[in-house]
């Protein structure tokens, strides 16, 4: 007891007995703050103190600033004048603390926490002692009013610390969990220039809650670039990919766009063969017409002669003869009319159709589908060109039906000048007959003629009812193959239309990533600066007229939400002493 009340005096004596003149006068020594608030349960902001911490090498007299309500000596017993916000002190060699009360003062963040209980609402008051299922949301955001450089600058770290008799089955997404001793640890981190919504959720029996710790200090930590090389390597061949994607299909936009002027050009051929086809079919029934009135001239001619082989009056025989033969000229040139109009409209179609390309792979196809293109692009140029291969086969199958047309409408154009030319030659022949030879004995022979004449036009006839049968089938078949080439036009028409949009689209592609490795060395290197905060300088919270601040940090705590009340209210009383009067306790 003696030694104990030795050291006292010792230590009062030298207090008292501090030198005091000679003090040198200083306002930028080092200084620290460290701002302690207490949030009501709610995060409601409920009262603040700062305290002041001077590096001080010799004594000197100090001055700080603050709008303090009041300010207390943690170090020793000299005095601390205040005068409005100016505070000065002396303080001895090492470091000097002093605690300066605020009032008003709002905190660089605003928080809210809310509670629910088997999903109602309740407030911390009335949840004390209830069981349930909890649901505790923490929000944080930028207070507008306060210096932001702390929001810039400051990174936030929630701690939570729940009872493990109490609390079970702790849900905390975007928190971490963590054992301390028969407690849960929850910690959540709010990173600079962020406004955060967390959410704790358990299962509470007899609801208590030790109050919600949140620290801040600067997120000062120098953050190093990553090595890219290998990535940007492989952003580089992406580069390379996209560009040759483009490049394959602009040449595939090149081959639609070819196709689809070959396919418009089958067509123009497709609709004049068929404008021919119809003529002909349509001229059928005139052709088949005329060639009967032959026959039955012929018919007719035969049954004169055999009436006038008594009387031998072959005037009239000469005469139909000559009109006969005027008519199977006039058949013939109809014939090589349509011939004519025939093999330009079939030249055109054949020409057509061979412009369509059939010479695109399956490995080519695959390669297409394996791409990034569009694939409902894909799809319908693949069907596209399926169709103009069906539509080129098909042809291919019919077209010696085509070639044949022409040779046999040369054939029957011929074969009717022949037989007029030999009727002109029997009619001249038979006027020059008549004048020197045995009517009777000539037109017997002619009798003779005209019967085989008449038979084997019989056979022609019954042949160019055949022709003109098929020519009919080849009309109505044709008008379903000319509407399907019709489709397939619009068809190619749609898709050369999206194989441009789809190379615009490649080409987009293709300048967006062409400087990827780049933009992504930028993104990197901006989320980098968005983090590194290690330039950082800071600034007094208290004051701007406070200098050479070396740090200022956050010490905020809610109020408990306990039955141990008294308790609490030791703690604060403990916290409210002097360093003086914590001195004098060890001695009492």
């Amino acid at each position: 007891m003696r030694i104990k009340r030795f050291l006292l005096l010792v230590i009062v004596c030298i207090v008292a007995l501090s030198p005091f003149n000679g003090v040198t006068a200083s306002t930028v020594a080092p200084k620290d703050e460290v701002i302690y608030a207490t949030l009501q349960p709610n995060g409601e902001e409920f009262n603040m103190y700062v305290v002041n911490s001077f590096e001080v090498e010799e004594q000197e007299e100090l001055v700080d600033y603050g709008d303090y309500t009041n300010v207390k000596n943690l170090t020793d017993l000299s005095e601390i004048t205040k005068e409005g916000d100016e505070i000065s002190f002396t303080a001895s060699e090492d470091t000097f603390y002093y605690q300066g009360d605020l009032e008003n003062k709002p905190l660089p963040w605003d928080f809210a926490i809310h509670y629910q209980l088997d999903g109602e609402e309740v407030n911390p008051e009335e949840i004390l002692g209830q069981d349930g299922h909890l649901q505790l949301e923490i929000e944080t955001s930028a207070n507008e009013d306060v210096n932001p450089i702390f929001f810039k600058n400051y990174l936030l770290q929630i701690s939570l610390s729940l009872d493990g008799e109490l609390y079970q089955n702790i849900e905390a997404e975007q928190g971490t969990i963590a054992n301390a001793g028969k407690n849960k640890q929850v910690t959540f981190t709010v990173m600079p220039e962020k406004e955060e919504n967390f959410l704790l959720e358990a299962d509470v029996t007899d609801f208590e809650l030790e109050g919600i710790e949140i620290s801040a200090v600067p997120s000062s930590m120098s953050i190093d670039s990553p090595d890219t090389d290998e990535v940007t390597e492989d952003f580089e061949t992406l580069s390379d990919a996209t560009a040759e994607i483009d490049d394959g299909v602009g040449e595939l936009a090149g081959g639609i766009s070819e196709l689809n002027s070959g396919v418009s050009s089958l067509k123009s051929g497709s609709s004049d063969y068929q404008d021919g086809i119809t003529k002909i079919s349509n001229g059928s029934a005139d052709l088949i017409s005329g060639s009967k009135s032959i026959d039955q001239a012929l018919s007719t001619m035969k049954n004169s002669i055999d009436q006038n082989v008594e009387t031998g009056d072959i005037s009239a025989l000469q005469d139909g003869l000559v009109q006969i033969a005027d008519g199977l000229r006039e058949a013939s040139t109809g014939l090589e009319t349509l011939q004519q109009n025939y093999t330009k409209a079939y030249q055109e179609l054949d020409k057509s159709i061979n412009a369509i390309p059939t010479n695109v792979s399956e490995e080519e196809i695959q390669e297409l589908d394996l791409s990034e293109a569009d694939q409902k692009v894909v799809d319908k140029l693949v069907s596209t060109y399926e169709a103009a291969r069906t539509a080129k086969g098909t042809y291919e199958k019919v077209s010696k039906a085509f070639e044949a047309v022409t040779p046999t409408l040369d054939e029957v154009s011929s074969s009717q000048n022949k037989m007029a030319s030999s009727l002109e030659t029997m009619a001249d022949q038979i006027a020059a007959a008549s004048e020197g030879m045995d009517i009777q004995e000539g037109l017997k022979e002619l009798q003779e003629g005209l019967a085989t004449l008449s038979g084997n036009y019989r056979e022609f006839h019954a042949g160019l009812e055949e022709y003109t049968n098929g020519v009919d089938e080849l009309s109505n078949a044709y008008q379903d193959l000319h509407t399907g080439i019709v489709e397939l036009e619009d068809g190619t028409t749609a898709l050369e239309d999206g194989a441009s949009e789809l190379h615009d689209g490649t080409t987009e592609l293709a300048d967006s990533t062409s400087d990827l490795p780049d933009q992504m060395q930028d993104e990197i290197d901006e989320m980098i600066n968005d983090y590194d905060k290690s330039d950082f300088d800071a600034e007094s919270f208290v004051s701007d007229k406070n200098e050479n601040v070396q740090s200022v940090q956050f010490v905020i705590k809610t109020e408990s939400i306990t039955q141990d009340e008294e308790e609490d209210e030791e703690e604060e009383t403990e916290e409210e002493k002097s360093f003086w009067d914590r001195l004098l306790d060890l001695f009492r």
